[in-house]
C-alpha cells in the first residue's frame, strides 16, 4: 500500500521476500536502534483524523484493524523476535478517533505468533518456517485475545471495538492446521472468561458474581476457578493478567470499571474457508459470533480471467448460503478488491464494483481492502484497483455505498436485481456506535448495532507494514459445574 514510504524507512522489495527486508521483523531487524521511531512516525502519518473524517464522509461504518500479535510486548521473545513497540498507544489513538466519529472497529489478528502462512510479509516476518499451529503458539495468540478482549470493555477509547477475530486466513489445507479447532474452542471461552471475569453479561452465560474493582485481580480469581475444569484456559488468564497490567499502565487506564458492558463477537475465517477434514467455528460459539470470507478475483481459481466470467461468477456466488448450511451465519467478506488478472478498463470495473457489493451484501456487510494507497511515482498506478478513495474519485464507487450505478448489472449474468430496499435503507443511515454494541436481531443483519449490515461498506484501515444474532451454541466446555459464576450457554436460536 505505500513502497515508497516502506523503501524511505529502509525496506526493500524482492521476488523472494525472505532474502531482502521486506517484513517488519526485517526492518527492526536491520535497524534495531531507529525502528520504533520510524514506525512511529509511519503511524502518525498513515491513519490520521483527516481519513476518520474522509470514512465518515463516505458513510463507511466499520473498519477491520489488522493487528500484530507483538502489539502486546510482552508477548514477544526480544532475544529471538523483532517487532517495533509503542503500536499500542497508536491503536488506542485511532481507537478513540473512530468513536468519535460513530465508526465500529473490528481487532484483526492478522499476524499471530509463529507465523500462519509460508513467506508471506503480511504476517510480520517472512519466512516457510509456520510454527503457529503449535501448542505454545497458539497459547499466546490466546493471551493476546485475553488481553484485547480486557481492554475492549475498559479502555473507553476501545469502545468502537464491536469484534475479536482469531486469525486472519489460516492455511486452507486443514491437514496442514493441526490443533486449529481446538484453537476455535479455546479462543472463544477466553474471550467469554475474560469477560465474565469484569463483569460483562454474555448471551447464555450466567453473569459473574461481584468483582474485586482490579481487573487482573479478577482474572487470576476466574484462572484459579478453572484451574481444575479447563487447565489451558485458566494458564492463559494467569498469563495474560501481568500483561494487561502492562497495557494499562502503558495506556494511563486507572479504573477496572468496563466502560463497555455488551458481550464482543467472536470472528472466525469461515468453515468453507478451509478444505479436508475441517473444524466448524461455528461450534465453538458461545455468545454472538460471526464469520468472515475473503475472496479475490485477481489471484485466480474463482473464475476464468474474462470479464464475462468475473460477472457471471459474482451474480451466481453461492457462498452465503453454502455458510449458511455450516451455521456460519451472518458472512461477512471481510476482503476484496477491484483488482483482475486481465487489464481492467474503466467501464468494467464499475460493474466489477457494482457485481462485487451487490453478491457481498447477501450477507451481513463487505470490508474492501484497503482504504487507501499511497500516491507516489513508485506506487504507479496501484491505488486504482486497491484504494477505495481512488475508485470513490474515478467513480468506480458510488458515494452512497448502499447504492448502485446499475441494480440490473447482474440481469444478464445469471443473477438478478439488488438487495432489498429495507436493507439499503438500514446501510445508508447506520447507527452511530459509541460502545461495542452487537445486534440481537433475527436476522442476518448486524444493523442494529451500527456496524456490518447487509448493502454497506467498510474498509481496511491497516498499515501495510504489519501489520448478528446470538449464535446457536452448544455446551460449554468452560465446564460450568467448576465454578457457581460460570453456567452451560442455553440453545439460542
Amino acid at each position: 500500500m505505500m513502497p515508497q514510504e516502506w523503501q524511505n524507512m529502509g525496506g526493500q522489495d524482492c521476488s523472494d521476500c525472505s532474502t531482502c527486508i521486506r517484513s517488519e521483523w526485517a526492518l527492526v531487524k536491520a535497524f534495531p536502534d531507529t525502528a520504533d521511531q520510524l514506525f512511529q512516525s509511519h503511524w502518525e502519518s498513515w491513519f490520521t483524523q483527516s481519513d476518520v473524517d474522509a470514512l465518515q464522509q463516505l458513510g463507511l461504518n466499520t473498519v477491520r484493524i489488522p493487528l500484530g500479535f507483538w502489539i502486546v510486548e510482552p508477548l514477544v521473545d526480544s532475544s529471538s523476535e523483532f517487532y517495533a513497540k509503542g503500536g499500542i498507544k497508536e491503536l488506542k489513538r485511532g481507537l478513540g478517533q473512530l468513536k468519535a466519529a460513530g465508526i465500529s472497529a473490528i481487532l484483526d489478528h492478522h499476524a499471530v505468533p509463529g507465523v500462519q502462512w509460508a513467506d508471506n510479509p503480511n504476517t510480520g516476518q517472512c519466512t516457510s518456517n509456520v510454527q503457529f499451529y503449535t501448542d505454545a503458539n497458539y497459547h499466546r495468540a490466546l493471551i493476546w485475545a485475553a488481553v484485547m478482549t480486557a481492554l475492549s470493555h475498559l479502555d473507553p477509547d476501545f469502545g468502537s471495538v464491536f469484534a475479536i477475530e482469531a486469525v486472519n486466513e489460516v492455511i486452507m489445507d486443514a491437514s496442514q492446521t493441526p490443533g486449529y479447532g481446538d484453537y476455535q474452542s479455546n479462543f472463544v471461552e477466553t474471550v467469554r472468561a475474560v469477560e465474565l471475569s469484569l463483569g460483562v453479561q454474555v448471551p447464555g452465560l450466567q453473569a459473574a458474581g461481584s468483582t474485586t474493582g482490579n481487573a487482573t485481580t479478577d482474572l487470576l480469581q476466574m484462572a484459579q476457578e478453572l484451574s481444575g475444569s479447563n487447565a489451558e484456559i485458566s494458564q492463559v488468564l494467569s498469563d495474560a493478567a501481568p500483561m494487561l497490567a502492562w497495557a494499562m499502565s502503558d495506556l494511563g487506564l486507572t479504573s477496572s470499571t468496563p466502560s463497555s458492558t455488551s458481550a464482543l463477537y467472536t470472528l472466525f475465517m469461515d468453515y468453507n474457508w478451509q478444505t479436508g477434514d475441517k473444524s466448524n467455528p461455528a461450534a465453538a460459539a458461545i455468545g454472538p459470533q460471526f464469520y468472515d470470507n475473503h475472496l479475490y478475483y485477481a489471484f485466480g481459481g474463482t473464475a476464468d480471467a474474462t470479464t464475462d466470467a468475473y460477472l457471471t461468477s459474482l451474480c451466481t456466488l453461492n457462498r452465503v448460503q453454502a455458510d449458511a448450511e455450516s451455521s456460519n451465519s451472518p458472512l461477512v467478506f471481510g476482503e476484496w478488491s477491484l483488482q483482475t488478472e486481465f487489464t481492467a478498463d474503466d467501464s468494467f470495473l464499475v460493474q466489477f464494483a457494482d457485481a462485487q457489493k451487490m453478491a457481498y451484501s447477501q450477507g451481513a456487510g463487505w470490508i474492501y481492502w484497503n482504504f487507501k494507497v499511497e500516491n507516489s511515482s513508485l506506487s504507479g498506478d496501484l491505488g486504482r484497483q486497491w484504494s477505495y478513495y481512488e475508485g470513490i474519485s474515478r467513480g468506480y464507487f458510488t458515494q452512497d455505498p448502499s447504492a448502485y450505478h446499475d441494480s440490473t448489472v447482474c440481469n444478464s449474468y445469471g443473477g438478478s436485481s439488488t438487495a432489498s430496499s429495507s436493507q439499503a435503507s438500514s446501510a445508508s443511515s447506520p447507527a452511530s456506535t459509541s460502545s461495542n454494541t452487537p445486534s440481537t436481531s433475527t436476522s442476518d443483519s448486524l444493523s442494529s448495532s451500527g456496524t456490518l449490515s447487509a448493502s454497506t461498506a467498510s474498509v481496511e484501515a491497516a498499515s501495510s507494514s504489519s501489520s448478528t444474532p446470538v449464535a446457536s451454541s452448544s455446551a460449554s466446555t468452560l465446564d460450568p459445574a467448576a465454578t457457581s459464576r460460570l453456567t452451560s450457554p442455553s440453545a439460542s436460536s
